[in-house]
C-alpha cells in the first residue's frame, strides 16, 4: 500500500463519525508520524504523538498511548503481506514491521517504575525470530523492535532541561532487543 493511501485511510478513520476516542487518537498519532516521514510537510516537529499528553502525565496514561498505538498498528490499513508492486505498477508497498510480523505476536506493555517504559514481544515464533541457533536474533525481529522503540520514543521527548522523559526498553521473555 503506498503512503497516500494510507493517508487517506486515516484521514477517513479520523473524520468518521462512529470511530472511537481512543481510536481516533491513535490514528492522529499515526497520521503525525506518517506525515513526519514525507517531504515538505510541517508535521516534522519533534514529539508528535506527544499530543494531549503533557511532560507531567503519569507513566500509566504514556503506557496506556502506546499500548493503543501499538495495537492500531497491528490492524489499521492492513495490506497483504506479499511485497507485491500496486495495480497501476507504480508507487512502493509501505511495509511495517508491526503490521507485517506473524499473527501470533503480541506486544505487552508496562511502566517499570515512574521513570522506565518496557514493552515485551511475546509469541515470536521460533524460525522467523532466531538465526541458525539460540540467542541469535534474526534481522526481521531486531527490525521489529526497534520499529516499536520508535513508536515509545514517540513519548519520550527530552524537556527544557534535555533530560529524558523516561527510559525505554524492548524485550523479549530473557533478552533485551532495545534499551
Amino acid at each position: 500500500m503506498n503512503a497516500t493511501a494510507t493517508i487517506a485511510r486515516l484521514r477517513a478513520l479520523i473524520d468518521h463519525p462512529r470511530t472511537g476516542a481512543e481510536e481516533r487518537a491513535a490514528a492522529r498519532r499515526m497520521l503525525d508520524r506518517l506525515l513526519a516521514k514525507q517531504p515538505g510537510t510541517a508535521a516534522g516537529r519533534p514529539g508528535p504523538r506527544r499530543t494531549g499528553l503533557g511532560r507531567h502525565v503519569r507513566i500509566e496514561h504514556v503506557v496506556d498511548a502506546i499500548r493503543i498505538d501499538l495495537a492500531l498498528a497491528r490492524t489499521t490499513a492492513a495490506a497483504p503481506r506479499s511485497a507485491q508492486p500496486l495495480a497501476d505498477g507504480h508507487g512502493v508497498v509501505v511495509r511495517d514491521p508491526i503490521r507485517d510480523a506473524p499473527e501470533g505476536i503480541v506486544f505487552d506493555v508496562t511502566a517499570d517504575g515512574e521513570f522506565a517504559v518496557v514493552v515485551t514481544i511475546d509469541g515470536v515464533p521460533p524460525d522467523w525470530g532466531w538465526d541458525e541457533g539460540v540467542g541469535t536474533v534474526s534481522p526481521r525481529l531486531q527490525g521489529l523492535a526497534d520499529r516499536v522503540a520508535e513508536v515509545v520514543n514517540g513519548y519520550g521527548d527530552a524537556g527544557p532541561d534535555g533530560s529524558p522523559r523516561f527510559f525505554g526498553r524492548v524485550r523479549v521473555p530473557g533478552h533485551t532487543l532495545v534499551w
